[in-house]
């Protein structure tokens, strides 16, 4: 029997496009796993069980049991029993978290092997004392980081992690009202087809960023680091989110980063960050982008995350309403925006935040200590930071190149400044 075919989404399929030699187009997970169920006090890892445990919740994933293939000009997801051997397997022991960092920053430059469904579950001895790492690897055609957040949290064992964030509506500010802008209302029809066309203009010709180090062909050598810290409960009373605190953080290690390559500060850097639409249709990917202005030259810690917090408020809710980036709602504007983001100096950076549990996970019995998201570096920006909240903390995940920016005095700063913002 013929499998079932379905044609990709136009931001799935975009997503394919972007996947092409020297830039690999896989969104990284990493965890840390305590003792417990398929995990022996002793630090050993009975693969089989957690096979069998998977097997089951994949089974109940559509998004997991698919392959992408050419159909003319496009392509279609197929269904495709995985292949566990391959797709769940032990590779060879790191040592410890550093050593997991450097694991991670191979994979970045290492696409998807075969020709089956796009991912992959790595365990990773030596990660931790007593313990193990875990490596998830996806595609970006299959998830964006709000779907790849559900994907991991039905992955794991169900009962734990509480409530999933797919459902829920974005969470608003108590100061924040809701926008009306029916999609039939002309105005906000004339509006968004405005911003649309301002959105490409500045993608074409935009010259927010300078001459520097952030920016530039990048070599194969990538670097990963891991920053962790609790802030909720320490931002919200200064009318912040967590997201303004992270970009607060941000912008202390860009600053770091620059000083430590000999470079001027900038009194402003832009950088990108996806803001998660509300799930409709098929698509894997359903996000906006939101331009933020890290206020590099402002020297008090608190105004930086003030001024942050006042853009955030009014940009988020504009890139919700515009929807997708208009060259990444089909594989031609793809095209063009993959040429382009190889010589653009719009933004100096990529920042994402993925929304995380209400709890902790346990994955096949074991428990997760630690969770930390890798996002892809694109065109020519040459550093990101990814986080995702887990279990009262905010974890971060650095992703740079490693042969042009310092990406350790980056993460050295930015954690810094977390745990200053923490307290």
């Amino acid at each position: 029997m013929r499998p079932a075919t379905q044609r990709l989404a136009p931001a799935d399929e975009a997503n394919l496009v972007l996947d092409h030699a020297g830039q690999v187009n896989v969104f990284l997970v990493a965890a840390l796993l305590a003792p417990g169920g398929f995990l022996a006090p002793d630090g050993t890892a009975d693969i089989a069980a957690l096979r069998a445990v998977l097997r089951e919740r994949i089974a109940e994933l559509p998004a997991l049991r698919k392959s992408a293939v050419q159909a003319g000009r496009r392509h279609h997801w197929i269904e495709a029993i995985p292949d566990l051997e391959h797709h769940i397997r032990a590779v060879e022991p790191v040592d410890g978290l550093t050593g997991l960092g450097d694991r991670c920053a191979e994979l970045m430059g290492q696409p998807l092997a075969g020709e089956g469904p796009l991912w992959e579950i790595l365990v990773v001895p030596g990660a931790t004392a007593g313990g193990l790492g875990v490596v998830l690897r996806i595609h970006h055609a299959v998830a964006d980081g709000m779907t790849a957040a559900i994907i991991v949290q039905r992955l794991f064992d169900p009962g734990e992690p509480g409530e999933s964030p797919l459902n829920q509506p974005p969470v608003r500010r108590p100061a924040e009202t809701p926008r009306r802008h029916p999609r039939n209302d002309p105005r906000s029809t004339l509006r968004r087809l405005g911003t649309g066309l301002n959105r490409i203009r500045k993608t074409l010709w935009g010259q927010g960023v300078g001459r520097t180090v952030l920016l530039g062909e990048r070599s194969a050598h990538h670097g990963v680091a891991f920053e962790i810290e609790a802030l909720e409960t320490a931002v919200r009373p200064r009318g912040a989110t967590v997201n303004d605190a992270l970009l607060a953080a941000s912008a202390a290690g860009f600053r770091a980063a620059l000083l430590a390559a000999g470079e001027p500060v900038p009194a402003w850097l832009p950088v990108s960050e996806p803001v998660a639409l509300r799930r409709r249709g098929t698509a894997g990917n359903q996000v906006g982008v939101m331009l933020v202005r890290l206020p590099l030259g402002e020297p008090d810690p608190d105004e930086r995350l003030r001024l942050i917090a006042a853009q955030t408020r009014d940009e988020k809710l504009r890139a919700r309403d515009q929807g997708t980036l208009e060259f990444m709602r089909g594989p031609i504007g793809a095209r063009v925006m993959d040429h382009l983001a190889r010589r653009q100096h719009l933004v100096g950076g990529f920042v994402t935040n993925v929304p995380g549990p209400k709890g902790a996970f346990l994955l096949a019995g074991a428990p997760v200590t630690a969770l930390w998201p890798v996002a892809v570096l694109a065109g020519n920006v040459r550093l990101g930071v990814a986080a995702v909240s887990y279990a009262g903390n905010l974890c971060c995940g650095i992703h740079f190149d490693a042969s042009n920016v310092p990406g350790d005095v980056f993460a050295r700063a930015m954690g810094e400044e977390l745990a200053r913002l923490g307290r």
